[in-house]
């Protein structure tokens, strides 16, 4: 009973060791899952590894390639460690669970199963049937909240999505403006808390706002405060009558532009323009089209306009809040209303709060 005591605490903490590696990989690997691995022989790890991008080498393959030569013999007694099931399909990479097979690994312990089609239990299944004693679902949990924007993707088929707004503490988004021309927009956010959503930015996928939105602040949607790639640039134009020359459309960043209206050749290089029908659902139209593109995780910014049909539609995975608790301007352009019910994690940040708000698992 010691024994199977010990196991259990130490299969858990070479997992563990799994989830801190492929954290490293955040921001890059997308549309694959964060992924680590730890290869382990009588209690000495002798090979580590992560995905580090996507189109790369797998966590398993870089783990065994970090094993010393001297120590490759130690693979047929040694345990591999991995944060997702071993991939059983040919993809830009070879399968994974072949790799293990190959290298006559006999054991292998997985925190979550891949519920991807081209996946789901196969490595498994496959690595099992080879004689390799297979042990899943440790820290399936802590793995699963890793990586959830990837296992929203194929199980619901749609990004991950996560609404953001900022607002004043008498609960506005901005004053009340109708051109650019009348002044920037309200300045709610600190120069610390500017940079923590810049880096929200860069583990998302995309960022889409809506035509006002993109009019009156002009904004460039990138992660400039922040290390990491930016986020492609979506924005919502029923009439297709934003102008060329904003930001969105710089051509220094891909940007999707989604419209009712015949689409037009004014927009420059690196601008994709995609024609919905008048008859469908908008956002339906749209959240459809980015699992085709494999958008794992979407962030909109607003404005209101465009939250609240978000929120009224219920498609939505989070809410991101940030409230500056010293700014009140009295009147201007009302925040969206929460649903009721939400549970709520409060945070610090440069003297704003940020307010998390998860929706109600399904």
């Amino acid at each position: 009973m010691k024994m199977g005591i010990q196991l259990s605490s130490l299969d858990e903490q070479y997992i563990s060791r799994c989830l801190q590696l492929a954290r490293c990989g955040r921001g890059s690997t997308s549309p694959n899952p964060m992924v680590g691995a730890v290869i382990v022989c009588d209690g000495r790890i002798i090979g580590e590894g992560y995905h580090i991008r996507a189109g790369e080498p797998h966590a398993e393959v870089n783990a065994v390639r970090s094993v010393k030569d001297c120590d490759k013999e130690l693979l047929s007694g040694s345990t591999i460690y991995v944060s997702l099931e071993p991939c059983s399909h040919y993809g830009k990479t070879p399968p994974c669970c072949d790799l293990i097979i190959s290298c006559r690994i006999p054991r292998v312990v997985i925190a979550a199963t891949d519920i991807n089609a081209q996946v789901n239990g196969a490595g498994i299944a496959r690595m099992r049937a080879a004689g390799i004693e297979v042990v899943t679902g440790v820290l399936d949990v802590e793995a699963y909240e890793l990586n959830k924007t990837f296992f929203t993707l194929h199980k619901k088929g749609r990004p991950y999505i996560t609404l953001k707004w900022a607002e004043t503490a008498d609960g506005f988004i901005d004053k009340l403006r109708g051109s650019f021309s009348e002044g920037k927009p309200l300045a709610i956010s600190t120069p610390e808390s500017l940079v923590a959503m810049h880096r929200l930015r860069a583990d998302c996928d995309a960022i889409m706002v809506g035509s006002r939105t993109a009019l009156l602040d002009d904004p460039s949607l990138t992660v400039r405060h922040w290390g990491g790639r930016n986020p492609i640039r979506l924005v919502v134009d029923r009439d297709n009558s934003l102008p060329a020359t904003l930001r969105i459309f710089d051509g220094t960043v891909p940007a999707i532009l989604y419209t009712y209206a015949p689409m037009n050749g004014k927009y420059g290089k690196n601008v994709e323009q995609i024609r919905l029908l008048k008859e469908g659902e908008i956002l339906s139209q749209i959240i459809a089209h980015l699992a085709d593109m494999k958008i794992n995780n979407l962030l909109v910014e607003g404005g209101a306009a465009l939250l609240n049909l978000f929120l009224d539609s219920g498609l939505w995975d989070a809410i991101r809040v940030e409230r500056n608790p010293s700014l009140f301007i009295g009147n201007g352009v009302v925040a969206p209303q929460l649903p009721d019910g939400l549970s709520e994690v409060v945070e610090c940040c440069g003297g704003n709060e940020i307010h998390l708000f998860a929706h109600k698992k399904s």
